[in-house]
């Protein structure tokens, strides 16, 4: 009977998901339709778009190591430590996946401007600006990309049996080596997947950065950022810059494949 059930398939539910489905899909598909594939090579190859990708990937990657020090202790304490307002923390760290990234920006200039609530201490004390450098793109992509990452890895620690630990324990371990000798590794797919989730979101950032680090070439242009000033100028090579990140997204999506085929299982 479940089988039966499983194979009919209502008119009333299938159309709507075939238009949410082609909602999703021709997009991309329209990008690779009108990618200008004869003249692709001299534009990837370009010293534009070197510059632009090299910047984005050097950020991106920074930023990445920075959310991977600081976020997964964060995961840590919220999964297995007991304090008191965690659920109002958590609430806090996903900000901001709803937050639009300008308002991210305006918030971190706020905060980390020459004259914000800490950028005027870095800038006093240090002389440190962080707003419109290369730094300011790795500060603006980690604020946005870190939740990726906090959720993912509070997901496989809550996942994780912590029979092992508490065996650890009994046998005398300290907290950083059972951390560093059997939780890590129990939850390293789990750390490895937010990884290349927070990677590939600070790859794609756009609003935060413009807002923050601004648009300097060479310095804070990032490949999302080359997209937009493209767009008014050489809409072709707007495409082949949208056709490397589309690439990007896609490699994540099928390295993170088998994981989520486990976890649908």
């Amino acid at each position: 009977m479940s089988g039966l059930a499983a194979r009919r398939r209502p008119l009333v539910l299938v159309l709507p998901a075939l238009v949410a489905l082609a909602f999703l899909v021709v997009p991309p598909i329209g990008l690779l339709v009108r990618t200008p594939w004869a003249t692709l090579p001299d534009r990837l190859f370009s010293a534009e778009v070197g510059t632009a990708l090299r910047l984005s990937l050097i950020c991106a990657t920074l930023a990445t190591v920075i959310c991977l020090l600081t976020g997964v202790p964060l995961a840590w304490l919220l999964a297995r430590a007991r304090i008191p307002g965690r659920a109002v923390i958590r609430a806090l760290v996903t900000v901001p996946l709803v937050l639009p990234p300008v308002v991210g920006g305006v918030a971190l200039l706020l905060v980390f401007g020459r004259r914000g609530l800490l950028g005027q201490y870095l800038y006093d004390w240090f002389g440190v600006s962080l707003p419109f450098t290369t730094a300011g793109v790795v500060v603006a992509e980690a604020f946005v990309a870190m939740p990726f990452l906090v959720i993912s890895v509070e997901g496989a620690l809550r996942g994780a049996d912590t029979r092992y630990e508490e065996a650890a324990a009994t046998l005398g371990a300290s907290p950083w080596y059972t951390f560093r000798r059997v939780t890590l590794p129990a939850i390293a797919p789990g750390v490895l997947a937010g990884g290349v989730l927070c990677w590939a979101r600070a790859l794609g950032e756009f609003g935060a950065t413009i807002t923050f680090a601004g648009n300097f070439p060479g310095r804070t242009t990032t490949m999302p950022l080359s997209v937009y000033l493209a767009l008014e100028t050489d809409p072709e090579a707007a495409i082949v810059l949208s056709l490397v990140l589309l690439l990007v997204s896609v490699v994540v999506l099928v390295s993170l494949r088998e994981r989520w085929i486990r976890g649908a299982a």
